[in-house]
């Protein structure tokens, strides 16, 4: 099992004025059916002839931190969970675990490579695209 590269996320203050700058800058568009607006926390971009995504996304940090972009990785094959179980055994820190934050099936975890640098482990397609699991009870 591996990863890819599902876009790259930029951390901000304002995510729809940097999003729109970096549109201008390099061609990019909005995905197709969610468009960015201003007081949106996360808006993503796209590059028509590549797919290449990228993501900003607002973070309350009165100072940005130094290490202000970051990959999201999403299995090839298999789960989230089960990539995360790969992902620490090739020796990767786990920094947090930000799974069902937001409801059953939702999130992520956050790991550092060797030398610090910061990337997520995000959900599968599959999983994304079978949508959250049903309420226990």
């Amino acid at each position: 099992m591996t990863s890819f590269v599902s876009h790259t996320t930029v951390d901000c203050h304002n995510a729809y004025e940097l999003s729109e700058w970096w549109k201008g800058l390099l061609g990019y568009v909005d995905v197709e059916g969610d468009p960015n607006e201003p007081g949106h926390e996360e808006c993503m971009v796209l590059d028509p002839d590549s797919g290449h995504s990228i993501l900003f996304i607002e973070v309350p940090d009165a100072e940005l931190p130094a290490k202000r972009i970051h990959f999201d990785l999403r299995p090839r094959e298999g789960s989230r969970d089960a990539e995360v179980e790969r992902v620490r055994g090739l020796g990767a820190v786990e920094v947090a675990d930000q799974r069902g934050q937001w409801g059953p099936g939702t999130g992520w975890v956050v790991f550092a490579d060797p030398e610090g640098n910061q990337f997520c482990v995000l959900r599968s397609q599959a999983e994304v695209d079978a949508g959250p699991p049903p309420p226990a009870g």
